[in-house]
């Protein structure tokens, strides 16, 4: 059996110390922020138009259940709905605010850096497909390589694979690899015996063995493809800010084959821009970390960011979210830089694919809750930790609010339902009316939930975008249509989901995490069954209410959603192929770097799949 390939350089030790949350804490090297221009403004304008509509839906149902008194479950009820619209009207507010920052200048970012910057560009991997994994590695170095430019970088393939066959799979990838690379582009790799603590660990590792021998830290995911030209503004962006601990770019959605891919991919490739523009206005230099796509200050990550064990010896799943905390706690900058272009991800291509994801997410998300406590945070850092739990605990707060909807809404002043999801908080479901402040309410609550979607398509032309580059006007607008369809007929069956993620992670069935299938999984009938049971179930129970005259027929909709739920599953892996339907810029004109991937896979593929004498050959 052959021995583990290990091609690293000298190990240049950096101390990363474990951070306790109990104790306050700020890093010496730190040089302070100071209050950027107008901050406080856009926070403002962020959040005072959320609170300032909830505040009056609030009053609008209050009236609209206190002619007779409001009981315990209508009081329940404008609780519920007021605390889920919050979100919402945030997510307008934000929208509203890119679109008008679109309008005016971005953050400069300086094109001679202070210093050139040694890079390492670490891509943690487990259990992956090596031609995939190492073909985006090539790519990104041959890219950099034609940039030029005074900074240096090199790739860190940090394995923890722990499927034997894999392992030797990925070993020949990587010696197959430096062999074939350009002159001076270096590729190194390690195999951890024990993958200990994850990816966390893995990371950790790294930066105490060989982070001092490099000023900075672009973390990658496996999916991960980056341009040439964004790993160098990014880089620029750090050299030219002494006080940036870590800067966030902003990942377009690519590799998108599939129905349900498209759909996500089309709602990113849209109405994103807007929304990463406004929440880096209101975040400032307080922003967030995604985990993947974001380069970090080497130093400052390891004096400032060791994450300990929680009670039980628990490890910190979501981990990006506190790391990011941790750095602002300790005195550095975590900026988000959305108008980089060029920096890429891929999405599961299936219902259940997103599913599963979605449930290893939610676990880590509210762990968090536990952490909104910890001494020295910065009230935006507990903010962005406290989103990313609420986004799951509306789930099954809006399971709750339609039962008693359901309830509430039987007789002859049947209230009105509107449904909306944290998953993707866009989806309205239409009403009849009978009643005019009913009316008022279900106007306001379409506009609202429709507004960031306009809003997000009157964004595109400030981007620098053509309605040309997704395929015409017509293609556009039924690519629009058909997006807005579908995200109504999936927003049931995520809440149902995401109400079981939660369950599931607060009665300790979601252990761990398991590696992303990229490609998209295969699933037997069977499968999707037994996975939307309960969906398809409450959907039939729903119905059946209807017919006795026990449930209200505003529920209707969501009733149809949650039957075809079984169908709508098996549609969502369904291939698009070349289709031009809900394409994006990324499908009628591919950006280079991702034909020179797909280009590396291919040949790293024949030369795997060619066994060790072609391998050894070539």
């Amino acid at each position: 059996m052959r021995n583990d390939l290990f091609v690293m350089p000298p190990e240049t030790p950096c101390p990363m110390p474990v951070q306790n949350f109990g104790a306050a804490y700020r890093d010496i090297a730190a040089p302070g922020l100071k209050n950027e221009r107008g901050q406080s403004l856009w926070r403002v304008l962020a959040f005072s138009p959320a609170m300032a509509a909830t505040a009056a839906l609030a009053v609008v149902m209050h009236g609209w259940f206190s002619d007779q008194g409001i009981n315990l479950a209508e009081g329940l009820l404008i609780v519920l709905i007021s605390f889920n619209f919050f979100w919402i009207s945030f997510t307008v507010s934000t929208v509203a605010l890119g679109l008008w920052s679109l309008t005016r200048q971005g953050p400069r970012i300086t094109k001679a850096p202070i210093r050139p910057l040694k890079v390492a560009l670490l891509m943690p991997v487990y259990n992956e497909v090596p031609w995939y994994v190492l073909g985006n590695a090539q790519s990104m170095l041959e890219e950099l390589r034609a940039y030029g430019g005074a900074h240096r970088y090199a790739m860190f393939i940090l394995s923890d694979t722990r499927d034997e066959a894999l392992a030797e799979q990925e070993q020949r990838t990587v010696e197959a690899l430096r062999r074939s690379l350009s002159p001076g582009l270096e590729l190194y790799y390690r195999r951890r015996v024990m993958n200990t603590d994850r990816k966390v660990g893995n990371i950790a590792d790294w930066v105490a063995r060989w982070g001092g021998a490099h000023d900075a830290m672009l973390v990658l995911d496996a999916d991960s493809l980056m341009t040439g030209r964004a790993i160098l503004s990014l880089t620029n962006a750090l050299a030219s800010d002494p006080g940036a601990g870590l800067i966030q770019s902003f990942p377009q959605l690519i590799g998108a084959q599939s129905v349900f891919a498209r759909m996500q991919q089309f709602a990113n490739g849209v109405y994103g821009a807007a929304f990463a523009e406004g929440m880096a206005r209101w975040c400032g230099q307080e922003g967030n970390y995604w985990g993947h796509n974001a380069i970090i200050r080497t130093a400052a990550f390891a004096a400032s960011a060791g994450l300990p064990h929680l009670k039980g010896d628990r490890l910190i799943m979501s981990h990006d979210f506190v790391e990011a905390g941790l750095l602002r706690r300790a005195g550095w900058g975590v900026r988000f830089l959305p108008r980089i272009r060029g920096s890429y991800e891929e999405t599961p291509q299936t219902l259940i694919d997103h599913v599963l994801r979605d449930r290893r997410w939610c676990q880590g998300n509210l762990q968090h809750l536990g952490l909104l406590g910890s001494k020295g945070f910065r009230s935006m850092s507990r903010f962005h930790m406290l989103h990313g739990a609420v986004g799951y605990l509306m789930s099954p707060l809006w399971f709750a609010l339609l039962v008693m909807w359901a309830l509430i809404g039987v007789g002859e002043d049947a209230s009105v339902l509107t449904y909306f999801s944290e998953s993707n908080p866009l989806m309205p479901t239409w009403p009849e009316m009978t009643d005019s402040r009913n009316v008022l309410v279900v106007v306001l609550m379409y506009a609202m939930l429709l507004a960031p979607k306009l809003m997000g398509v009157a964004a595109l032309p400030l981007t620098g975008a053509r309605f040309a580059e997704f395929g015409g006007p017509m293609n556009f607008t039924l690519s629009f249509i058909a997006e807005l369809i579908l995200s109504v007929l999936y927003a049931p069956i995520l809440m149902v989901q995401q109400m079981i993620a939660v369950f599931r992670t607060a009665l300790g069935l979601q252990r761990g995490w398991s590696p992303q299938t990229r490609d998209g999984g295969r699933y037997s009938f069977r499968t999707v069954a037994v996975c939307h049971m309960l969906e398809t179930v409450s959907g039939a129970a729903l119905v059946t209410g209807m017919i006795a005259g026990l449930v209200s027929l505003w529920l209707l909709p969501i009733a149809i959603s949650l039957i075809l739920a079984i169908p709508l599953s098996m549609l969502s892996g369904v291939s698009l192929g070349r289709a031009r339907w809900m394409g994006t810029r990324v499908n009628f004109a591919a950006p280079p770097i991702t034909r020179a991937a797909h280009h590396y896979r291919s040949e790293l593929r024949s030369i795997l799949e060619g066994g060790p004498a072609q391998a050894a050959a070539e």
